[in-house]
């Protein structure tokens, strides 16, 4: 069943003005940043309580949280490869094509939840290998066990959200989130602390939040989904048993690059905590407080990517070239001023912004603060780079281009990225800033790549057409 584009809530209008590409841009993308730095909020207040039981519990949670979100951050891929299909179909007013594609990408995040089963069973023997402390690994473990079941309805949200951002009612996702952050900081303090008469369950505690926080924001959307008529028509639950194959193959075919792609890129970071690591205790520190405010910068592109896979992806899907490349336009300005901005902040102060995750008070927190300052300035030159590589990606998936976007990051972010960051920080003797440039210049490339690779596809098809 096919619907005309003046019949579909949020569907491009063909007014290609740069003020009304602006406008969307902005309506799609700001609920989008939002709803991530909510999602950072649920994670810093984790570790704001859980903080209070003591150094070995934290150290356990985040050990097992870092556990849990690889695994994630890998199924996320195939969750994220659900948009650009979704979008498309919805340009093109093709019902059956998106519920295919949602109801697959059920399939999909459900099926690799399932695969990744044995990680889950033997985390404590896996984080023995990686040479945890035997005390700290007992406790992750412990934590995974109840943990994991938080991961596929994350997953599932994830793919559901996908319909809720085509239609352009992303900020029901901000809602959400905001709801799951809420939800999740009362029953922490009660559950974790043992509050208002309730149990002090400790990291089981912690864990248990999890699980009903997650699950709660995947019903949340789904009551939403089921409740609307212009998201009910869909059917997206409707014979879900019944697989479709090709709409399948077409998931994991897309989602897997992607999967690959995001994982690289969170390793990476994971390798520069553990270069920083090997230079000293205070380098550590410093590089955690600069990594933490280039974290929540990251978040503004991260949504406008997310915003940018949706445009392209309706506008690609109507054979809109024009408004294709009026929307991409206008969200790389977009995302460039706001990091520009933020890259004159962290410039100019950067000592007032190192000091908001320190007691600086503490013996060590002048040393510190000295090694973070230049580096939080050289994070500032790093979300420029990094906003824009993250822009490129999202407009790529927007096309349906995964696998060559894949191998270029790949490229960008090890054999160039690490290298130079090694290179720079050990036989040149630059240390901790020396990682930091190393990576910049890494984040560049891919940049400059994925960004060369769009124009060109987006050019191809001009000239095809």
């Amino acid at each position: 069943m096919d619907m005309p584009v003046a019949a579909r809530p949020g569907a491009h209008d063909n007014n290609n003005s740069w003020s009304a590409h602006l406008r969307a841009t902005l309506a799609l993308g700001i609920p989008l940043i939002g709803a991530q730095l909510a999602q950072l909020g649920i994670n810093t207040t984790d570790v704001m309580i859980v903080g209070r039981l003591g150094a070995e519990q934290l150290a356990a949670m985040v050990l097992a949280g870092q556990f849990l979100f690889t695994v994630l951050i890998f199924g996320s891929g195939f969750a994220i490869a659900v948009v650009p299909l979704v979008a498309q179909a919805y340009g093109q007013g093709d019902v059956t094509s998106v519920r295919r594609a949602l109801r697959m990408g059920l399939w999909a995040v459900t099926a690799y939840w399932l695969i990744v089963q044995p990680a889950f069973l033997y985390s404590e023997q896996i984080l023995l290998a990686a040479g945890q402390k035997p005390d700290v690994a007992k406790l992750a473990s412990d934590y995974i066990a109840i943990g994991h079941f938080a991961v596929l309805p994350g997953l599932l949200y994830n793919v559901i959200r996908a319909l809720v951002s085509a239609i352009g009612r992303a900020g029901v996702i901000l809602c959400v989130t905001i709801a799951m952050l809420v939800m999740n900081a009362v029953l922490a303090y009660c559950l974790v602390l043992g509050h208002f008469g309730m149990p002090a369950l400790g990291l089981h505690g912690a864990a248990m939040v999890s699980v009903a926080v997650q699950t709660a924001g995947f019903l949340f959307i789904v009551a939403y989904v089921q409740s609307r008529e212009e998201t009910r028509r869909y059917e997206i639950f409707v014979r879900l048993w019944r697989p479709d194959w090709h709409a399948l193959w077409e998931v994991v075919r897309l989602g897997f690059p992607i999967s690959v792609t995001v994982l690289a890129e969170v390793s990476l970071f994971t390798a520069a905590s553990l270069l920083m690591g090997q230079i000293g205790t205070i380098e550590l520190a410093a590089h955690g407080i600069a990594l933490q405010w280039a974290s929540i910068a990251f978040m503004i592109p991260l949504g406008l990517s997310q915003a940018a896979t949706v445009r392209i992806g309706i506008a690609h899907g109507q054979g809109d070239h024009a408004g294709l490349t009026r929307a991409a336009i206008v969200v790389v300005i977009v995302s460039s001023f706001i990091s520009l901005c933020g890259s004159v902040l962290f410039a100019t102060a950067p000592s007032w912004l190192g000091s908001w995750f320190l007691d600086v008070t503490s013996a060590d927190a002048p040393q510190v603060l000295a090694y973070a300052a230049p580096l939080i300035v050289v994070a500032g030159l790093f979300q420029l780079v990094d906003g824009l590589q993250s822009i490129a990606s999202g407009l790529l998936r927007g096309l349906k281009d995964a696998r060559v976007p894949m191998i270029l990051a790949l490229i960008a972010y090890w054999p160039i990225g690490f290298f130079l960051a090694w290179l720079l920080a050990f036989p040149l003797g630059f240390g901790g800033i020396g990682i930091w440039f190393g990576f910049l210049l890494g984040l560049a490339s891919a940049a400059t790549m994925l960004c060369a690779r769009f124009y060109i596809l987006v050019r191809s098809e001009r000239v095809a057409n």
